[in-house]
């Protein structure tokens, strides 16, 4: 079997898993305690207003029969209207999805590039002050949550020294882009916006990295067990009696299998940022999807809850996948697997 067969099989195995997921997701939001109909009109409304709008909902059919209408609803690029914002849902999604990824993102690439760095330093300087002090930090930032990460940072650098802005995605003098992507960095940086651009990171820089410290340790310590592990493999010690320069041994030898495990955790890291980002965004005042979930969930909006999980649950099947495609290309052992050799 080749790689690009294991891939379409991937593929045809995560739109199971997003149906499964549908249907899991669709029952438990219609089988929470509360009227949907009668939280969104309030409790003045007419009992006749509320069987009204349960009946557009189809909330007096089966459950069955919502679904049914529901994922037809789905196949047509229609997720219903949301009873929070009173608008189509996907229009939701296209507004406050961006600003989640963007922060992901930018999340995202804290934990790689600082933690591969401090995973190499602290294998390299195994078992000195350097290996200790980033442990000690590793166990400090594994254990501190977001959002405790977060009140510090907004404390210490947003209102004592002033360094930072703390509120939203752009200062309120700043003009915004042309929304092109809805990632104000990019939008900044495609219309030549450098003002936007500098200000839109400025903003991105303390909530990134409220979210990333937890991941970034952890693919610190689990590139560091990785390295150390591989330094007594048998390949690194030919390639160093065959006097290769120890940077050479490092830097091809060794660091390549050894990020494998962590580019796998990085990956579901990644994909569960997009889902654990409320408190931080509520905390940043960031218009993003997490706030808005938590928001629709509050107000027992069924169809944008079940929207925003399905969002995610894409997410986590895209990243899932990526992640494979980048381990079978650090990996070659995983390509010839699937080639049958």
């Amino acid at each position: 079997m080749n790689f690009s067969r294991y891939l379409l099989r991937r593929l045809g195995y995560s739109v199971f898993v997003l149906l499964g997921l549908s249907v899991v997701v669709f029952i438990i939001a219609r089988l929470v305690p509360g009227d949907p109909a009668r939280a969104a009109l309030g409790p003045r409304a007419t009992q006749e207003a509320v069987e009204a709008l349960r009946a557009k909902l189809h909330l007096d059919k089966p459950i069955y029969v919502q679904y049914f209408f529901w994922l037809r609803s789905v196949f047509r690029g229609d997720f219903g209207e949301s009873l929070y914002t009173r608008r189509p849902v996907i229009e939701d999604i296209r507004e406050f999805l961006p600003a989640t990824l963007e922060l992901a993102l930018f999340a995202g690439l804290f934990m790689a590039v600082f933690g591969l760095l401090l995973g190499v330093l602290s294998a390299r300087y195994a078992n000195t002050w350097v290996d200790n002090v980033i442990r000690v930090l590793a166990y400090l930032g594994i254990a501190t949550p977001a959002f405790v990460v977060a009140i510090i940072l907004i404390l210490l650098f947003g209102m004592y020294y002033e360094v930072f802005p703390t509120i939203g995605r752009l200062g309120p003098g700043i003009s915004a882009p042309p929304r092109l992507t809805g990632l104000l960095t990019l939008d900044s940086l495609l219309s030549g916006n450098w003002i936007a651009l500098v200000d839109a990171l400025k903003h991105l820089f303390l909530p990134a990295l409220s979210l990333s410290l937890g991941g970034l340790f952890q693919e610190a310590r689990i590139t560091r067990a990785s390295m150390l592990e591989n330094a007594r493999r048998d390949f690194v010690a030919a390639a160093r009696a065959y006097g290769i320069p120890e940077r050479v041994v490092v830097a091809k030898y060794l660091f390549k299998p050894s990020i494998i495990p962590t580019v796998s955790i990085l990956g579901l890291d990644f994909a569960s940022l997009i889902g654990n980002a409320f408190l931080v965004e509520l905390l940043f005042n960031w218009p993003g999807l997490s706030r808005y979930g938590i928001n629709v969930m509050l107000r027992k909006d069924i169809e944008a809850i079940v929207a925003v999980v399905m969002v995610l649950g894409v997410i986590f099947t895209a990243v899932n996948i990526l992640v494979d495609i980048v381990v079978a290309y650090l990996d070659p052992r995983i390509r010839l697997v699937e080639r049958g050799e």
